[in-house]
């Protein structure tokens, strides 16, 4: 099943797993699912957590169990765009809610969904940690802090 991933992944997997001890294989599993997901279009499919388990000689089930606990990672396809709105108590206080009820009235669609035209994933997430300018959101790699529903809209109107 490791054939599934690419030269280019197996080298960046193997760059970081001299960073452990031989033994701990396993302390590269975040790094190597990241890899392998950013190399697929940014999600995992089910045969490629288990590659990624292979590759690092750890059960399939060690590898499921990272993928599906951390919101990072996509275990269906996702938009060109993921909006990751911040859920954390900061985030709450100051009204995630409501930015999470215009996005999703703005897009037409619910959270864990994906515009039809492939553009937006919309996804509540737990701490982003950047409490201090709350409510915020994270598009791809990019944060967004101190949003209002016009904001939003603003940001929403720069991405292609």
């Amino acid at each position: 099943m490791t054939e599934l991933l690419s030269k280019e992944v197996k080298a960046e997997i193997d760059r970081w797993l001299k960073k452990y001890p031989e033994d701990q294989k396993r302390s590269a599993l975040l790094p190597a699912l990241r890899f392998t997901q950013e190399a697929n279009d940014n999600w995992l499919s089910e045969d490629l957590v288990k590659a990624v388990a292979e590759y690092l000689d750890q059960p399939h089930i060690a590898a499921f169990e990272v993928a599906t606990f951390y919101h990072m990672y996509n275990l269906k396809p996702v938009g060109r765009y993921q909006l990751n709105v911040c859920g954390s108590i900061s985030c709450k206080l100051c009204d995630c809610k409501g930015i999470v009820d215009h996005l999703k009235q703005k897009l037409d669609i619910n959270v864990g969904d994906t515009t039809k035209d492939g553009k937006f994933t919309l996804k509540e997430v737990g701490c982003l940690a950047a409490c201090v300018n709350a409510p915020m959101m994270q598009i791809n790699k990019d944060y967004h802090e101190n949003l209002t529903p016009e904001r939003v809209d603003s940001i929403l109107e720069t991405l292609e």
